[in-house]
């Protein structure tokens, strides 16, 4: 009584872990295991399209992730920089939105600017939606989401109002998540908006996802009840 059976998500979450593990294990420096991740995620978009999959959420790079090694971060940011120049026209003409969620003015400014400028070529775009978590904290988001109701609303803070000053405000809530590596933890990936997620947990290192493991994935989740506390 009151269950919801589900078919196909509408909303994926990913979290893209293993990618310097991936390196290692390959005999490859740490760098290229971001390469491939960047390349993975290419790959998995064309799946989630190919399931009708309305919108699609990685986790690219948390606040925490700003301490690694300054090789490391200044790779990060010219692969930004380099998907940044790249991919755009790809997007539009596949009909594919793009935003960012998360502290970006913690970015260099000429990436801000792209970051700013690649949401509002695509922005009329009305297929799926790419949503890429940069210097991302969760923990960060409810904070500023506070501060952002309470100066709005005054003291009337609703779930609704809240929702609307997260970063994801234009996003549905994720109906499931995927976290590749190994760790079975969602590491403050939207502890807001998964409090329903169907949660996939994988050994498989992000650059090793299979098109066939997300395929089993996604039959285990039309498998799954929903029943949202009911």
């Amino acid at each position: 009584m009151g269950q919801n059976i589900v078919s196909m998500p509408k909303c994926i979450g990913v979290i893209m872990d293993g990618n310097r593990r991936w390196a290692k294990k390959q005999s490859l420096p740490t760098l290229e295991g971001h390469r491939r991740g960047y390349a993975k995620l290419k790959e998995f978009m064309t799946w989630a399209k190919a399931e009708k999959v309305e919108a699609v959420i990685a986790f690219a790079l948390s606040t925490e992730n700003w301490k690694r090694t300054k090789e490391e971060v200044g790779y990060l940011m010219d692969l930004f920089r380099f998907a940044l120049s790249n991919e755009i026209d790809s997007l539009v003409r596949e009909k594919t939105r793009l935003l960012f969620i998360g502290d970006k003015e913690t970015f260099p400014e000429d990436i801000q600017k792209m970051m700013q400028n690649a949401e509002e070529d695509t922005k009329a775009n009305l297929g799926t939606i790419l949503a890429i978590a940069v210097s991302y904290g969760g923990r960060e988001e409810i904070v500023e989401a506070v501060r952002k109701t309470s100066v709005r609303d005054g003291d009337e803070i609703t779930q609704e109002s809240f929702s609307k000053s997260l970063w994801t405000r234009d996003l549905p809530d994720p109906d499931m998540v995927i976290r590749t590596g190994g760790q079975k933890r969602l590491s403050g990936f939207l502890p807001w908006q998964t409090v329903y997620s169907e949660l996939f947990f994988t050994d498989t290192l992000w650059p090793d996802l299979s098109k066939k493991e997300f395929g089993e994935m996604l039959r285990e989740y039309a498998d799954r009840q929903r029943n949202f506390g009911k």
